[in-house]
């Protein structure tokens, strides 16, 4: 007798005889073995074995018990909790943030226990991010999640384990709002992790399990892993022409030293508050090496800006901060990146969003972003020495065909050249590459010439 078959047994019990815990209860608390036993993840519907023993259902219309396997089984309608995406909460007042994430997070849980007593199957439906479940609105210029959803069961074998996962953490993100109090990611995962009794399995084996699961549940309960009161470790810098006020202290972005203010993961209005600002635009740089030769140079200061730096590819914090900054102050952004397809594709995420993380958009994505360069005529151009190729290897090849295809840049003619002369030198550059010139080329010259003749790509 297979696994899942002991299970329907058991769910096959008469209704009304008394629950002492749900499955999920039990997998949460570290019970459960066969909710916490190790499988390869599955996201598929399709349950374990297509004969089911005879498990007893609540009828939507009449709420009565009947089983299922009948020619109009009774289900939970799916996508409840997708409907409730629709509107997620806006509001900058932390109490009211807090009332809403807890809400939903007992709503779900509610879901689970409710199927749970009733005897039949408990699922969570998580939204799919994937390339398959996004598309490009042309009207707004960002990507969006669609409606796809995965199901996620309790009872099938190769989904338990996530389901225990996703629980647990739900679990574990409501501890820390009701508390006021925030966990790093790394945290998190410290925080779930412990062995399943009676077993030698562990919820998580290593931290990018948790991770992903975090972001399912932030997309599952149209709220935000900021209002789960979980953050990421700091990546980003910013100097320039203005005042902020982080969690009630007044940080004065033109006194920050050669250091410069850390951007926090966090980047929230009732976080981060914008104070006294004379910057007329941002230019946001790729790496902190770059942003240092700015900040030295006082470019800031001199062009009346706010310069910051994302560290490669922007987390979430960078990412959300220039939104707001455009948004709500109305500033231009700027970005100078390397010339490989790393660099347009960090520009294609600040300006349109990333695939990943498509149902973040509406609050990340900078639709009017401008990219600088640097570009693929900048060798001629500039007049750069051999030195500064980097030969083009097969994966970027790949890579740049990948992005060219995008529909965002499919349609542009500009980008489409940029992204065949690249591919026709047969090489990359960096920005760093236009210190063979002088150390301080990039800042007095090369980006003040772009910007004064408004020398762009959109």
């Amino acid at each position: 007798m297979t696994k899942k078959k002991k299970v329907g047994k058991k769910a096959g019990k008469k209704a009304g005889k008394k629950v002492s815990a749900t499955p999920a209860k039990k997998a949460a608390s570290g019970g459960g073995r066969k909710a916490g036993a190790r499988r390869k993840s599955g996201e598929g519907g399709a349950t374990a074995s297509s004969k089911k023993a005879p498990v007893r259902s609540i009828s939507k219309k009449a709420g009565t018990a009947r089983k299922s396997g009948s020619k109009k089984p009774a289900t939970r309608k799916a996508g409840k909790i997708l409907k409730k995406r629709i509107k997620p909460n806006t509001s900058t007042d932390a109490e009211s943030r807090a009332k809403f994430t807890i809400s939903r997070i007992t709503d779900l849980g509610a879901d689970v226990v409710r199927a749970s007593l009733a005897e039949t199957d408990p699922f969570v439906d998580v939204p799919t991010r994937a390339v398959s479940n996004m598309h490009f609105n042309q009207d707004k210029r960002i990507l969006e999640m669609g409606d796809n959803t995965q199901r996620r069961e309790l009872f099938n074998l190769n989904q338990a384990r996530k389901f225990m996962q996703t629980i647990l953490l739900a679990k574990g993100c409501k501890d820390l709002v009701e508390a006021g109090k925030t966990l790093s990611l790394r945290g998190m995962y410290y925080k779930s992790l412990h062995t399943i009794e009676g077993t030698k399995e562990k919820t998580f084996d290593e931290q990018s399990e948790s991770d992903g699961i975090l972001e399912d549940i932030e997309v599952t309960l149209a709220t935000l892993r900021e209002d789960l009161h979980v953050f990421a470790k700091k990546r980003g810098t910013m100097v320039g022409n203005i005042t902020v006020f982080d969690n009630g202290d007044e940080i004065n972005c033109r006194r920050m030293g050669t250091g410069g203010y850390a951007i926090p993961s966090i980047c929230e209005p009732n976080v981060i508050k914008f104070g006294k600002t004379e910057a007329k635009f941002v230019l946001h740089v790729e790496k902190d090496t770059v942003w240092s030769r700015f900040n030295e140079d006082r470019f800031w200061e001199k062009h009346n800006c706010i310069l910051t730096e994302g560290s490669g590819q922007p987390p979430r914090g960078v990412r959300r901060l220039l939104h707001r900054l455009h948004n709500e102050l109305g500033l231009p952004i700027y970005c100078l990146l390397d010339c490989d397809p790393w660099g347009h594709y960090i520009y294609s995420v600040i300006k349109q969003g990333s695939i990943n993380l498509a149902y973040e958009s509406e609050r990340m994505a900078v639709p009017d972003a401008k990219y600088l360069g640097i570009r693929a005529d900048d060798y001629d151009r500039c007049g750069l020495s051999d030195d500064v190729k980097i030969a083009l290897t097969d994966r970027d090849r790949t890579r740049a065909k990948q992005i060219a295809d995008y529909p965002w840049f499919k349609d542009r003619r500009h980008w489409q050249r940029e992204i065949k002369k690249m591919l026709g030198n047969g090489f990359k550059m960096e920005v760093e590459s236009l210190i063979t010139k002088d150390i301080s080329y990039v800042t007095e010259e090369y980006v003040p010439e772009r910007l004064s003749q408004k020398d762009f790509l959109d």
